[in-house]
């Protein structure tokens, strides 16, 4: 489950707090999974409750069902309108029937949903978006409506698959200055890319690591019952003080080995995913990054083009005057073409600095609890298990003087 201390970090302020003092406020949550249908066409629904008192939403309460691909439709729809912006990632799926409904998977994705969308609801650009108050609000039927309509307009599912792909290799080949077509080069440019590529590095190999951790205190555990179990038999063929004193140590075992289990899922909720997390987030910046790149190479192009048709134009004015009106009419065009391009390149530079710091600060606050909560679970896992063995010294002690 989600630790207390990482759901107030969403919402510093609960509804009730935000209401009796008049503020604004707005309060989501994703609960209930649920498996739906059966075969290769189940999938988990969610109910996704949403409060708030903001005069933009319906009433002060509304419930929904969504589905994970609800969840993608809304996710997409920012990437397209918000050019510039962080968008929130999604968790991904698990194609693998035996792990996509697990109640391990189920909760994770649920924790990660929520996060998602209250990440939306916390921004103070993206949660103005019309998409994101259909999604909270829109009966099941008006959401397939709108769902089917964004599927009319763009490609069939097979043509998403492989503009992913062609997408991905893109991040890194225009990125990374693999792709050799004109691309920004400004000392801050260059400062922001070396950033991301070596905290996506940092980041990938501490989940990594963290990964690790929860696999050994699973092994630990389960070496531990298994050891429990082992001592107990070993006991009652000794029988006399000697069954007494090894059932009381392999109840101990037994003991350490649910608390040890215990921490394992607290790790994996509260430290594991949360950088995991931070992995796909910087996927995100990635992408936002691509757009960048594709902005300033329109921006140039057009530029670059713009200022040749002006010399060729006033070549014209003089050896051409016919074919003058006509040039300057396409010259123009081309003019106001440039000039929108160059805003929106600018646009999406000052949009990104601002997501930097917002992305910056959240990530300290949020990579800080997780690791608090990974200091807190081990030392308070060390004492048990210290006072657990301290326990038993006594007896084993006084056997083996006796």
């Amino acid at each position: 489950m989600i630790s207390a201390e990482r759901s107030q970090s969403q919402s510093p302020r609960s509804p009730s707090a935000a209401a009796a003092a008049g503020a604004p406020f707005l309060s989501i949550s994703v609960t209930d999974p649920v498996k739906m249908g059966t075969g290769v066409q189940s999938y988990i629904s969610y109910r996704v409750i949403t409060k708030t008192n903001l005069p933009e939403f319906e009433g002060p309460e509304k419930i929904v069902i969504r589905r994970y691909s609800d969840f993608e439709w809304l996710h997409d729809r920012l990437v397209e309108k918000y050019k510039g912006f962080f968008i929130p990632p999604l968790p991904e799926k698990n194609a693998v029937e035996k792990f996509r409904f697990s109640k391990e998977f189920i909760e994770l994705r649920r924790q990660a949903l929520d996060l998602f969308i209250n990440r939306i609801a916390s921004h103070p650009e993206l949660k103005q978006s019309e998409d994101f108050r259909i999604f909270l609000q829109a009966d099941e039927e008006k959401m397939d409506r709108a769902r089917s309509f964004e599927t009319g307009i763009f490609k069939k599912p097979a043509d998403f698959i492989q503009m992913f792909k062609d997408v991905q290799s893109r991040v890194s080949d225009v990125v990374l200055g693999k792709e050799k077509p004109v691309e920004e080069s400004t000392p801050e440019y260059e400062k922001l890319k070396h950033y991301i590529f070596e905290l996506e590095n940092h980041l990938a190999e501490a989940q990594k690591q963290a990964f690790r951790l929860v696999k050994r205190h699973r092994e630990l555990g389960q070496s531990l019952a298994d050891f429990g179990k082992a001592i107990k038999l070993l006991g009652a063929c000794e029988g006399d003080s000697l069954e007494k004193v090894f059932s009381e140590v392999g109840s101990r075992s037994e003991m350490l080995s649910i608390k040890l289990q215990r921490e394992a899922d607290n790790l994996l909720f509260n430290f594991e995913e949360p950088l995991k997390d931070y992995v796909r987030a910087v996927q995100s910046i990635k992408t936002t990054m691509l757009d960048r790149a594709n902005a300033f190479r329109q921006h140039f192009d057009l530029d670059q083009e713009r200022k040749y048709k002006e010399l060729n134009l006033e070549k014209l004015k003089f050896m051409n005057p016919e074919k003058f009106s006509e040039s300057e009419m396409e010259f123009n065009e081309l003019k106001a073409a440039s000039e929108e391009a160059t805003k929106r390149f600018e646009h999406i530079v000052s949009v990104m600095n601002g997501e930097l710091a917002r992305f910056q600060e959240q990530k300290t606050a949020d990579i800080g609890l997780a690791f608090h909560e990974f200091a807190k679970g081990q030392a308070k896992l060390a004492k048990d298990i210290a006072d657990a063995w301290r326990s038993v010294l006594p007896k084993l002690e006084a056997c083996s003087m006796s």
